[in-house]
C-alpha cells in the first residue's frame, strides 16, 4: 500500500509538473500578435503590391484600407468562435460544426492545397531573390536550402517556431520602418537625390487613373498582403488565455494597417505609378532616385526574410491542420501520429507537406512563368474562399447582434469583390477559373465520401 501511495503521489507530481510545463509553453497575447505580423508580412506585400500599384495607381492605399477592414472582420469572427468554443481545427472545425462533415473536409483540403502551392511559389521567389548576390548558383540549390531550413524551424516545436517568428517579425517590421523614415527624409530633401518625380496626388483622376475597374482589380493584391490570419487562428489554441485572441488579432491588424498604408502612401508620392515594375519591390523602386547604394541590398534581404517567414508559417499551419483532419476522419489516421522524442511533432504530416512542397518547387522551376503564376494566383483566391467560409460559419454558429450582422455583410461583400475583381485583370483571370474548378473538385469528393460514410453507418 505504501508503494502504491508513493507511486500515486509521484504520478500526481509528474502530472502537475507536466501541466506547469504545458502552461509555460503557452503564448501571451502579444507573442501571438508578433507571430501574426511574422506570418502575414511576406512577398505579397514586399513584391505583390507593385502589381497593385500598376493596376490602380495611388488608390492602392484605399485598396489596402478596404483589405484591412475585410481581414479584421474575418479575424474577429474567427476569434469569437475560438473564445466561445476552442477547437483544435480552428476554421475547419467551425465549418464542420456549422454545415457538416463535407464543409470541414472541403475547408481543410482547400487550405492545405493552396498553402502547398504558395510555399512552392515563395521558395522559387526566394531563390530568384538570392541570385541578386549569387548569380552562378542554380535555383534548386537555394530552394533546397530554404526548404530544409523551414523544416528545421518547424521541428523546433511551437515554442521554438514562435521565438523565431518573433525575431523575423521584428526584422521585417524594422525594414518597413526604415523605409518610412528614409522616404520622409527624401520627401523633405534631407537626403540628397533627385526629387523631381515626387508628387502628392490631389484629384480623383490622379488617385484613380484607371477608374473603378482598376481599383476593383487591385483588391486581390491588397488581400494577398494580409494573408496569414488562418495560421493565427490555428495557433490561438496555444494562448494562455483563449479570450485574448480578439485582442491579439486587433493589435496585429492595427500595426499592419498603419505600416502598410504609410509605406505605400509614401512610395506612390515619391514616384509616378507608371514607373513601378512587376518584377521589383515598390519600395526599392521608390528609393532609386536617392542613390542610397545600401538600400537595395538591405531591402532584398528583408524580402527574403519576409518570404521565408510566411513560407515557414504556412508549413507549420498545414502540418498541424493535417493532424486535425486525420483525427476527424478527413485524412488517413496515420497522419495524426506524433513523435514524443521530437517535440511531440506529427512527422508523417510534416513529411507529406514536405513532399507536396517539393513537387510544387519542381513544378515552379519547370513550368513557364505565366502558367505557374496562374496556379499560385488560384491558391491565393482559394484562401479567400476559406475566409468566406469563416464568416458564413460564424453566422450559423454564433448569436449575432445587429452590428455583427452588418459586419458580416460588409466582410462578405469585400471578399466577393476581391475574388470577382480577378476577372477584370487579364494577367490573373485564368487563376479565377482554376480556383473555381479546384473548389468544385474538393467539394464533390467531400460529398461522395460523406455519403459513403453514411452508408457504412447504416450497415
Amino acid at each position: 500500500m505504501e508503494g502504491y501511495h508513493l507511486s500515486k503521489q509521484s504520478h500526481s507530481c509528474n502530472s502537475g509538473s507536466q501541466k506547469k510545463q504545458n502552461e509555460k509553453n503557452k503564448l501571451e497575447w502579444w507573442q501571438l500578435s508578433l507571430i501574426g505580423v511574422g506570418c502575414t508580412i511576406g512577398t505579397g506585400y514586399f513584391l505583390g503590391s507593385s502589381i497593385g500599384i500598376i493596376t490602380t495607381g495611388p488608390s492602392i492605399v484605399f485598396s489596402f484600407i478596404m483589405a484591412a477592414v475585410g481581414t479584421y472582420i474575418v479575424y474577429r469572427f474567427l476569434a469569437k468562435m475560438t473564445a466561445d468554443d476552442p477547437l483544435e481545427g480552428s476554421f475547419c472545425s467551425y465549418a464542420k460544426k456549422a454545415f457538416g462533415q463535407w464543409a470541414g473536409f472541403s475547408c481543410g483540403w482547400i487550405y492545405w492545397s493552396s498553402n502547398i502551392l504558395i510555399m512552392g511559389s515563395q521558395l522559387t521567389a526566394l531563390s530568384i531573390l538570392s541570385k541578386f548576390w549569387f548569380h552562378q548558383i542554380p535555383l534548386w540549390v537555394f530552394s533546397t536550402g530554404y526548404g530544409v531550413t523551414a523544416i528545421i524551424v518547424v521541428l523546433l516545436g511551437t515554442k521554438g517556431f514562435g521565438k523565431i517568428e518573433n525575431i523575423l517579425a521584428i526584422i521585417k517590421t524594422a525594414a518597413i520602418v526604415m523605409f518610412i523614415l528614409l522616404a520622409f527624409s527624401a520627401l523633405l530633401n534631407w537626403i540628397p537625390g533627385d526629387s523631381s518625380d515626387a508628387h502628392v496626388p490631389h484629384s480623383m483622376r490622379e488617385l484613380f487613373p484607371h477608374q473603378f475597374i482598376g481599383f476593383w482589380s487591385s483588391l486581390i493584391y491588397a488581400f494577398y498582403a494580409f494573408g496569414g490570419i488562418e495560421v493565427i487562428g490555428l495557433m490561438a489554441m496555444q494562448l494562455k488565455k483563449k479570450e485574448d485572441a480578439p485582442k491579439s488579432g486587433s493589435i496585429m491588424l492595427l500595426v499592419l494597417t498603419i505600416i502598410y498604408v504609410l509605406s505605400l502612401g509614401l512610395a506612390v508620392c515619391m514616384l509616378q505609378y507608371q514607373r513601378f515594375s512587376e518584377d521589383e519591390s515598390p519600395f526599392v523602386k521608390a528609393m532609386e532616385n536617392t542613390h542610397l547604394s545600401f538600400f537595395p541590398h538591405v531591402f532584398n534581404g528583408a524580402i527574403i526574410i519576409a518570404g521565408f517567414s510566411t513560407m515557414t508559417a504556412a508549413l507549420f499551419g498545414v502540418t498541424n491542420l493535417l493532424v486535425t483532419l486525420a483525427k476527424d476522419g478527413d485524412a488517413p489516421s496515420f497522419f495524426a501520429l506524433k513523435v514524443k522524442k521530437i517535440n511531440n511533432l506529427p512527422l508523417p504530416s510534416l513529411g507529406i507537406a514536405t513532399l507536396g512542397m517539393l513537387i510544387s518547387i519542381i513544378t515552379a522551376l519547370l513550368l513557364p512563368d505565366k502558367t505557374y503564376e496562374y496556379i499560385t494566383t488560384a491558391a491565393g483566391i482559394l484562401l479567400l474562399f476559406n475566409w468566406l467560409f469563416i464568416i458564413i460559419s460564424a453566422i450559423r454558429i454564433l448569436k449575432l447582434n445587429v452590428l455583427d450582422k452588418w459586419m458580416a455583410s460588409i466582410g462578405i461583400l469585400f471578399l466577393i469583390g476581391a475574388i470577382s475583381g480577378t476577372m477584370m485583370e487579364k494577367m490573373i483571370r485564368p487563376g479565377f477559373f482554376v480556383s473555381i474548378i479546384s473548389v468544385a473538385v474538393i467539394v464533390i469528393i467531400s460529398l461522395i465520401l460523406t455519403k459513403l460514410k453514411a452508408k457504412k453507418k447504416e450497415k
